[in-house]
């Protein structure tokens, strides 16, 4: 049975060619082969009105670098928007550090999604009239910045595509992700069951899947509340969770006398 198209996502770049080989392979090469997902490429240059191309000018007021100018962004992303009828509803995204930070929720939300636009920056950014007039969201990968959009442009595509049904293989795959219910993934090991001395721990080779379960929900909530306990809201835990998650703070203050 053929596979039903769930997403788009239209990349519009000052440098095609970066995506020619990252998504041929892998997770997302798989999802394009089966046409679970597509991926248009859009070269913003083709759409500068000037002689020269020219999608770059100096800032207004004076300073450094140079700044995206706002006609060929807006010339391409309406032209595209006409050709394949996208809804009007569907997010623009500018790759920004100013944006919002890459989480497992705001991917999720995109996953919704049927069609979905991002535009990558470059040089100092973009003319603010782009942010203010035609993006609906701006995000970032973290407090960095890097030469330009392209590399979180492929990090949102990743991060949304493998949340699509049958792009994973297994729906199951991506339950067991860190953050998908706001813990970090419980530890895991394959064989050796002994590797130099190094063993995998007990429970997992039981063969009794419910104090596995029991087992990876413990190191779940223990790993996140020791690495990341901004992500854990008592107000979204289930009654279990809150008996281990107390339990676990019991024990690490009798650690700390």
């Amino acid at each position: 049975m053929e596979n039903t198209l769930d997403m788009i996502f239209h990349i519009f770049t000052l440098f095609p060619k970066m995506f020619s080989e990252i998504f041929s392979d892998g997770i997302i090469g798989r999802a394009l082969n089966e046409n679970l997902i597509k991926i248009k490429i859009h070269n913003i240059r083709d759409y500068s009105n000037d002689k020269h191309l020219s999608v770059d000018d100096l800032p207004y007021g004076g300073g450094p670098g140079m700044l995206m100018t706002p006609e060929p962004i807006f010339n391409a992303v309406n032209k595209i928007k006409d050709q394949y009828k996208i809804n009007e509803n569907s997010p623009i995204i500018l790759t920004t550090p100013q944006g919002d930070k890459l989480t497992h929720n705001i991917a999720q939300k995109f996953s919704e999604f049927t069609e979905i636009i991002i535009i990558c920056g470059r040089y100092e950014g973009f003319d603010e009239r782009v942010r203010e007039n035609l993006a609906t969201h701006e995000i970032s990968l973290g407090d960095f910045v890097l030469s330009g959009g392209e590399i979180p442009a492929m990090a949102i595509v990743d991060s949304i595509s493998r949340l699509l049904p049958n792009v994973l293989g297994s729906d199951e795959s991506a339950k067991n992700d860190s953050f998908y219910d706001n813990f970090l993934q419980f530890p895991q090991y394959t064989r050796p069951s002994n590797f130099e001395g190094m063993i995998v721990p007990e429970i997992l080779l039981s063969g009794n899947h419910q104090k596995i379960d029991k087992w990876r929900k413990i190191e779940s909530i223990k790993k996140t509340l020791n690495r990341r306990p901004d992500l854990i809201d008592l107000k979204k835990l289930n009654q279990e969770e809150k008996e281990i998650y107390y339990q676990i703070l019991d024990e690490n203050s009798k650690e700390k006398e």
